[in-house]
């Protein structure tokens, strides 16, 4: 039987609500929110897995140099203004 662990973070009022409107966009609790996006940011790192976390069995595992690549082009638009 799994047991859930409570962890706490530190965030300001205005990073818990991003989080309650991105959960919320997505259909997800708060938690899996942050998970989901823990979760992506380690396989854009680490595409072929670390010494203690390795890829499932039959994912697709692309070459790390493709992979840095890839996550480069994707940040190419990171931190500007978004048009409202």
């Amino acid at each position: 039987m799994l047991r859930k662990k409570i962890r706490t973070f530190t965030a300001t009022d205005q990073e818990h609500e991003m989080l309650r409107v991105i959960a919320r966009y997505h259909g997800f609790s708060g938690s899996a929110t942050i998970t989901s996006l823990i979760k992506k940011e380690f396989w854009r790192l680490f595409p072929a897995g670390n010494d203690l976390i390795r890829p499932d069995r039959g994912a697709r595992v692309l070459d790390r140099a493709r992979a840095i690549e890839g996550a480069r082009s994707n940040d190419r638009g990171a931190g500007k203004p978004h048009a409202r």
